[in-house]
């Protein structure tokens, strides 16, 4: 108890006002471990069914990525920014994604937990980003489902002959006073998403796989036909005098920003880790071969098209479906609408999915309620935050047009890939020392402190204490010299100040890859400031970049990146570069989203920061957490379980 006492009695001897500040930017910072089997042996709680193989992932992230998008897109971007290179765009857009899921891999084998990016940022960063990123994450899946199903309702009229033909429960209605276009069938539709997801996981993952291959049946339909007019025709579409780049780079880059978002999905596979079979195998592997079929399908329905029309000509609206009418082939509508709605459906399914996970993530934490982290007994999934998800994503889809929110879906997904990409930097090179313990294991903690003596406090002057609280390690061994105890070094003081000080080179180097990412993609994106100061900017910003990138290019990664969560399974090549390359071209999407998407989405973001400041940040289950040094947990889990015994 000495040693809890010390610390105690140096925190105190702060003012209060200086404490409480502390205290309040050390909950933002306070980092949870990794899911373990400590934690798996100490909670009563039920657990998600692991029922999930890696063809459920691949047709979950196919039908989450593949979208109604890809039926519009084709035409628009091909017509206003592309031209024939549309299937560059694609190309650059995959490579592009490609770099977020190699990252998304990594961290889903080391911490693989229904959380995804809100639990890696968590694990990493610390809590405040996380519950933003949480947070921002709601807001995307809430919107995104409302909206696709709000876009299945038109074209499933087409079955019916158009929307004045579908039976009256389903189709639209204009309140007459308020002037609100309702969409019952657009409510109903998630409705039975939300059942289909409360019967269970795999339930949930066999209608996603049969929605999912019809779709895919009708990308294939599109592509093998469509290259058969092509060739009979002799590709008319390619032979115009204006030749394959009629917008230039720029033009096809452009049409690569925009096609990026069609990409957007495949993390929603991370979201169910915790129901995988094979976590470390099969994650990686569900992320990788969506996001190629995706790419491919993508590439090849781009060139097709656009090979069968001249890309000025094509209908923005129904692209594929007026370029085979152009040919006489008027029936393939109907297998491209199935493939339009099954397309929508899977999106459907994938965007209500992932929200009630991350709910029950952020409540197990102690930052929502815990009626969120609630699991069914029988169909063991979060029922409880799926029906209350599903609701509020009915209503929403049943009352309000929300395609003027649509950019606001990508804020969250864009913040997530940015900060995961960070968490990876982090890992790689500043990996978490301390874990935090829960009270009740306080004399666990005494009794491993009082059996190492004073070897403990000279390993990690913070052993019992919250974040902020107590002298560093650097300090600590200037003053008393060398380190005697091996467990967790085996060298000189000298050897250890060597490692602090790499540490915190890291540490910089990171923070002003960031700070140089900012300036630069500022600089390039905001067209309304001087050229001179965009160009000082831009400089500034990429010598930052640069250098930062060579000092972590040049020192040592962290020994402690190898036992740190789940060791095995993939791990994410050419760090530092590719996680910086992440990052650019995510926070470059993030501030190119324009001022009035960022509007609606910073009063979200401020309602969130509220709900933390009043309710998160006093229930977190950090709140109370004891920060012992990584490598004596075990030997107090140990000693903890030899008592209970």
């Amino acid at each position: 108890m000495a040693l809890i006492k010390t610390c105690e009695n140096s925190s105190n001897s702060n003012s209060e006002g200086s404490k409480s500040g502390s205290w309040r930017i050390g909950s933002l910072i306070r980092k949870k471990q990794v899911d373990s089997v400590h934690i798996t042996r100490r909670d009563t709680h039920l657990q998600l069914a692991k029922k999930l193989s890696v063809f459920d992932l691949i047709a979950m992230g196919v039908g989450a990525t593949i979208g109604a998008g890809v039926y519009i897109l084709v035409g628009t971007v091909a017509r206003e920014h592309a031209g024939p290179a549309l299937t560059i765009s694609f190309l650059i857009a995959g490579i592009a994604a490609a770099l977020s899921a190699f990252c998304y891999a990594e961290l889903a084998c080391r911490c693989p937990s229904a959380g995804s990016a809100y639990h890696y940022t968590y694990i990493c960063i610390g809590e405040g980003v996380a519950w933003l990123v949480g947070w921002a994450l709601i807001l995307e899946y809430t919107i995104g489902g409302a909206a696709v199903a709000r876009g299945i309702t038109p074209n499933l009229a087409l079955f019916f002959g158009g929307e004045d033909n579908l039976p009256t429960f389903l189709a639209r209605h204009t309140i007459p006073i308020v002037g609100i276009v309702v969409d019952p069938c657009a409510a109903l539709l998630v409705i039975i998403v939300t059942v289909l997801l409360c019967i269970g996981i795999k339930e949930s993952s066999s209608a996603q796989m049969v929605v999912t291959t019809i779709n895919v049946g009708a990308l294939l339909f599109i592509i093998t036909a469509g290259g058969y007019l092509g060739f009979k025709t002799g590709w008319a579409g390619y032979k115009i005098q204006s030749g394959y780049f009629p917008f230039g780079i720029n033009g096809m880059f452009a049409g690569s920003a925009i096609v990026f978002f069609s990409y957007i999905g495949f993390d929603s596979v991370t979201s169910t880790a915790e129901e995988v079979k094979h976590p470390q195998r099969d994650l990686p592997l569900g992320i990788a071969i969506a996001l190629s079929i995706c790419c491919i399908l993508y590439m090849l329905v781009s060139v097709v098209i656009v090979g069968l029309v001249p890309y000025n000509a094509l209908d923005p609206d129904t692209p594929i479906s007026s370029a085979f009418s152009s040919y006489g082939v008027q029936w393939a509508v109907y297998i491209i609408t199935i493939g339009a709605v099954t397309a929508l459906f899977a999106s459907l399914l994938g965007s209500i999915l992932p929200q009630p996970r991350i709910l029950m993530a952020m409540a197990r934490d102690g930052l929502l309620p815990s009626f969120f982290s609630d699991i069914n007994k029988n169909t063991l999934v979060p029922v409880k935050g799926t029906v209350a998800t599903g609701i509020f994503a009915a209503a929403l889809a049943f009352f309000m047009d929300v395609s003027q929110l649509a950019g606001m879906v990508s804020v969250g997904t864009l913040l997530a890939f940015t900060t995961v990409a960070v968490s990876v930097l982090i890992l790689r090179y500043v990996p978490p020392d301390e874990m935090p313990l829960p009270s009740s294991l306080q004399g666990s903690i005494d009794s491993v402190s009082l059996r190492f003596g004073r070897n403990i406090v000279e390993s990690d002057g913070r052993i019992s204490r919250s974040p902020g609280s107590c002298e560093t390690d650097g300090q600590f061994l200037h003053e008393k010299g060398e380190i005697h105890h091996p467990l967790i070094f085996g060298g000189t003081a000298l050897e250890k100040i060597s490692e602090l000080t790499r540490r915190k080179i890291a540490a910089w180097a990171i923070t002003f890859v960031c700070l140089g990412i900012l300036a630069f993609a500022s600089a390039a994106s905001v067209e309304v400031l001087p050229s001179i100061l965009r160009f000082t900017f831009c400089g500034v910003g990429g010598a930052l970049l640069l250098c930062s990138l060579i000092v972590l290019a040049r020192i040592k990664q962290d020994n402690g990146r190898h036992s740190f969560g789940h060791t095995g399974g993939f791990a994410c090549p050419f760090v530092p570069f590719l996680p910086a390359a992440c990052i650019f071209i995510n926070t470059y999407l993030l501030i190119d989203l324009g001022a009035a998407t960022w509007i609606r989405v910073s009063v979200w973001l401020v309602i969130g920061a509220l709900v933390y400041a009043l309710y998160g940040r006093k229930h977190s289950s950090l709140s109370d957490a004891v920060y012992v040094p990584s490598a004596y947990a075990n030997e107090i889990y140990l000693h903890s379980s030899g008592s209970l015994a």
